[in-house]
């Protein structure tokens, strides 16, 4: 049979023919598609026949020794197959783009996150929903507010509780603040230190006007403590102000998380809370707006969620003994 007369006939084919037909050309017995289909052997049968009618030709010969194919059939075979191979890739398609794993989510985060929480959701999401395109934009909090109320962020991680109405919240994480010393400092030794102690050393911070609530939330801490801070450096990212403590330029408070930067030349102690005071932490929020249904957002919240539910592993471990 011409090949091009089957390409023709085939787009108007009953999928469901076309299903039978490969059941019965795998198997070579009617019998056994039938079974395979679920089905009995007649509306098998009928089913065949009406494709036949369909193609104009007849696609298998049936004799005392067994069911094998035409010619006709040997040239439908494959373009039936990948008919419904194409027919199944185009629904799933549709399974995906309805529950919105086949879509693109742009995400404000603050680089801190990348030691707490972002890696966990990120790693989920590959696992979950390998096709959902997630663009990160680092960016601090009052930044990412803006881009968030624009519309030019669908979601963003924030470390602030300054956040205007109509925004939904669910909270990621939440650490310590941990003293961040040079390693040869005569305290790095300690197992825990009063932030009092830290009076007169060079302190390095996190700018205002990148992250005030933090900015002011170590100055309140400072001042508790009956301390004021030597600011020496302030700066955009947290990871700078390891960097400039790794150098032993100064000292810091920095978020527990930060012991994953992996810079040798800090060390990371444990603040001791005088008794009855709070303890400070550091908290993350991821923030969208309760108004917004981009595609993919629903999956994206729920590995958030799940992320929001694991141990931070460093929160208050001891920390490591500087050698002597």
């Amino acid at each position: 049979m011409d090949s091009r007369l089957i390409d023709t006939t085939i787009g108007t084919m009953d999928l469901r023919h076309l299903r039978c037909f490969l059941a019965v050309a795998d198997e070579l017995h009617f019998g056994r598609a039938a079974r395979r289909l679920a089905m009995s052997q007649p509306p098998l049968s009928v089913a065949i026949a009406q494709l036949e009618a369909s193609v104009g030709a007849r696609l298998f010969e049936r004799s005392s020794r067994g069911v094998r194919l035409t010619a006709a059939g040997q040239a439908l075979r494959p373009r039936a197959q990948a008919l419904i191979d194409a027919a199944q890739a185009a629904a799933q398609a549709a399974r995906e783009a309805a529950l919105g794993l086949d879509a693109r989510l742009r995400i404000g985060f603050a680089g801190s996150l990348l030691y707490s929480g972002l890696p966990g959701v990120l790693a989920r999401l590959q696992r979950d929903a390998p096709r959902l395109q997630v663009v990160l934009r680092e960016l601090s909090s009052s930044e990412q507010l803006v881009e968030l109320q624009h519309d030019r962020l669908d979601a963003a991680f924030v470390h602030t509780t300054r956040v205007p109405p109509g925004f939904s919240q669910i909270q990621v994480a939440s650490q310590p603040f941990m003293a961040c010393l040079p390693r040869g400092h005569a305290l790095a030794r300690r197992r825990r230190l009063g932030l009092a102690e830290l009076a007169g050393e060079p302190f390095a911070i996190v700018s205002r006007a990148v992250s005030p609530d933090y900015h002011e939330r170590i100055l309140a801490l400072c001042a508790d403590a009956r301390m004021q801070p030597d600011l020496r450096f302030e700066l955009r990212h947290w990871l700078s102000v390891v960097s400039v403590v790794a150098q032993g330029l100064g000292v810091a408070l920095v978020p527990a998380a930060l012991r994953q930067a992996g810079l040798s030349g800090a060390v990371f102690v444990p603040l001791a809370v005088p008794p009855g005071a709070p303890p400070s932490h550091y908290d993350t929020w991821c923030l969208w707006r309760t108004d917004a249904d981009p595609a993919g957002l629903k999956v994206f919240l729920d590995a958030v969620r799940h992320a929001a539910q694991a141990p931070l592993q460093c929160a208050d471990t001891p920390s490591p003994r500087v050698p002597t």
